[in-house]
């Protein structure tokens, strides 16, 4: 029983530490690697490095790998993202585009 709690408790806690959010895209800064995104009513900026895994995700949800340079093309306000971080870092952006 006591190895059950822990593990639940370990779980718990590795959950909360990667948190995935659906954000909708404001602007991507490429000097700086930083992605503005606006959560709810407020907005967040993440740092990008490049072990942050891109991918766009189509009308059926089949994620297909990308790179950076889909964050430049997409528009603000109107572009969603599914976003995993860990803190403030990006780990993984997967950009929803409307065709």
């Amino acid at each position: 029983m006591r190895k059950l709690l822990l593990s639940l408790v370990a779980v718990l806690f590795l959950a909360g530490v990667t948190l995935a959010v659906e954000a909708v895209f404001v602007k991507y800064d490429g000097e700086k690697k930083e992605l503005t995104v606006k959560e709810g009513d407020k907005e967040n900026t993440y740092k990008v490095t490049d072990k942050t895994k891109v991918s766009i995700l189509d009308k059926d949800g089949n994620a297909k790998e990308a790179e950076l340079k889909v964050l430049e093309k997409a528009k603000g306000g109107k572009t969603k993202l599914d976003i995993t971080t860990d803190k403030d870092v990006a780990t993984e952006i997967k950009v929803k585009l409307k065709k």
